[in-house]
């Protein structure tokens, strides 16, 4: 049965005009009623409509149709197209443009002073490292660990934060409940403190009625 034929009717109409294949074998094969097929064979349906040519689209081959034009009981088959399989990306360090790599070790300081929790596993993924560099880091013997500043892996375009969020509370998972509560506690202290700072610096003054500037309206939109 074909079941990805395609344009079956205008298939239908070329093998009625071009081949000695009865009804009932062109009706299984492009999954027509046979009395369509005979319809189409009449001219009562289908007028004017060009036909599709299943050899040269590759769908049959000439010797199929040859074959059951000698036998009106065989059934036609479709020609198996042996396309190469479609590659799949292996599982493996995220890919990172070129003009981000430099801020990897940046993201990395980040993910380990504000979220130690996570594994080297989990920082190979979220950032597309190695677990060597991370080893360096964290024990601050990286080449280049003078010029390293932490810096958010997401504002830096490294990640997403809904997968850093899932990856933290994926580890967070596995810990004591009375550490879950203390690294809650202090995302709760360190965003509350990020509202407060953006609201200090977005007013030019004490009073109600002024409006924050657009520096401070920004921190506040970030926050």
């Amino acid at each position: 049965m074909a079941t990805n034929l395609l344009m079956p009717k205008a298939t239908a109409v070329w093998l009625v005009e071009n081949t000695a294949l009865s009804f009932d074998q062109i009706s299984e094969f492009c999954e027509l009623h046979p009395l369509e097929v005979k319809a189409i064979a009449d001219g009562e349906v289908n007028i004017g409509m060009v036909g599709l040519n299943p050899v040269l689209n590759g769908q049959i081959t000439k010797e199929e149709i040859e074959r059951c034009e000698k036998d009106p009981s065989a059934k036609i088959s479709m020609k198996v197209n042996k396309l190469p399989e479609v590659a799949t990306r292996q599982k493996g360090p995220r890919y990172t443009p070129v003009t981000k790599r430099g801020d990897k070790p940046d993201a990395i300081a980040w993910l380990v002073k504000n979220h130690p929790e996570l594994t080297d596993g989990q920082l190979v993924n979220l950032i597309g490292t190695t677990k060597s560099t991370i080893e360096k880091i964290r024990d601050r013997s990286h080449w280049n660990m003078s010029n390293i500043k932490p810096r958010d892996p997401v504002f830096l375009g490294l990640c997403k934060q809904t997968d850093l969020n899932a990856a933290v509370a994926k580890s967070r998972k596995h810990l004591p409940k009375e550490q879950q509560a203390a690294l809650a506690a202090a995302d709760a202290a360190a965003a509350s403190s990020e509202t407060q700072g953006g609201l200090t610096s977005g007013f030019g003054g004490d009073s109600d009625n002024q409006q924050p500037s657009d520096e401070g309206f920004e921190k506040l939109m970030r926050g």
